[in-house]
């Protein structure tokens, strides 16, 4: 896979924020320089449309760094080779699950799931009155570790309650971090991760056990698990769904994204949302200037037209 990234980077082209070069440093074990964290930048945005602004040099170092290591790699010039050779698939991956940021928790920015429980939900189901199997279908896109899916899935099965039988709920979970994925499949957290679930919920929907180290730990239950389907994603990338999603949560993933990039998404949600479908952002974005496919309706919390 031959790739053609200008290891001297594009001066001017916004990827790498302020123009300040990376400090090299004769304390760091390899030589990271200013075209080294260029053509890292080029990369990361060609494959996942993320900017690496100049603030995220020691970020980038640091993760990669043990990369080298793991790979006795002599020097970071080796590792941009690497990366623009035949052999590179592998490595690819890896460095976007290594330079994506994954921060989340359960009931995160809870009036989102205030909202899903006390609107989202009713429109669904009064919409849905005399389906014989009445469908729901919610997209959490940047779903990192998985607290934000199973969050979901918490809202909707204690909204729905015995209900939920004769539902088809399905709730699709994507991240472009493959390790993240994984990891949300699993659906076993540490203990204290728990917190922020409110305790009916946690009671019915949060399993104690012991982790992989023997730390106390939470795994989500089975109906929990059910609801859900997780698959890895690029959001840049032609999306293999159909829709329509009555909801879709896209939280804290735009603001690694260029203008074009992120227009490109929100228009596309636009496109699989159901009419008075709903799109959730996280506590900083805002859809001013990036569409007129929706109205606001809440904090973060949008409606398509």
């Amino acid at each position: 896979m031959q790739r053609t990234i200008n290891r001297t980077g594009s001066p001017g082209d916004g990827r790498t924020g302020d123009g300040v070069p990376p400090a090299t440093s004769g304390q760091r074990e390899f030589p990271f320089e200013r075209r080294h964290f260029d053509f890292i930048a080029g990369m990361i945005y060609q494959l996942a449309g993320i900017h690496l602004a100049a603030h995220k040099v020691e970020m980038v170092y640091s993760r990669l760094a043990r990369r080298l290591r793991d790979l006795n790699l002599r020097d970071f010039d080796a590792y941009c080779a690497l990366l623009e050779s035949d052999a590179a698939a592998r490595e690819v991956n890896f460095l976007v699950n290594a330079l994506t940021t994954n921060l989340t928790s359960f009931f995160r920015e809870s009036h989102h799931f205030e909202h899903l429980a006390q609107v989202v939900l009713p429109g669904v189901r009064q919409r849905q009155a005399g389906q014989s199997r009445p469908r729901l279908r919610i997209w959490s896109a940047g779903c990192s570790s998985g607290q934000e899916p199973y969050t979901i899935a918490m809202v909707v099965a204690s909204t729905l309650g015995a209900d939920i039988r004769r539902w088809d709920a399905r709730i699709l979970a994507t991240d472009i971090d493959t390790n993240m994925v994984e990891t949300a499949k699993r659906g076993i957290y540490a203990a204290d991760h728990a917190t922020g679930i409110p305790v009916p919920l946690r009671d019915r929907y949060a399993h104690r056990q012991r982790g992989p180290g023997g730390d106390p730990a939470i795994m989500m239950d089975d109906e929990l698990k059910r609801l859900i389907t997780f698959k890895p994603l690029n959001l840049l990338e032609p999306w293999p769904m159909k829709g329509p999603f009555d909801a879709i949560f896209c939280r804290n993933v735009l603001i690694y994204f260029d203008r074009a990039g992120r227009t490109h998404v929100i228009e596309n949600f636009a496109r699989l949302l159901s009419q008075d479908g709903y799109l959730f952002l996280g506590h900083s974005e805002s859809l001013y200037g990036v569409s007129n496919s929706f109205q606001q309706a809440g904090p973060t919390i949008y409606r398509r037209l």
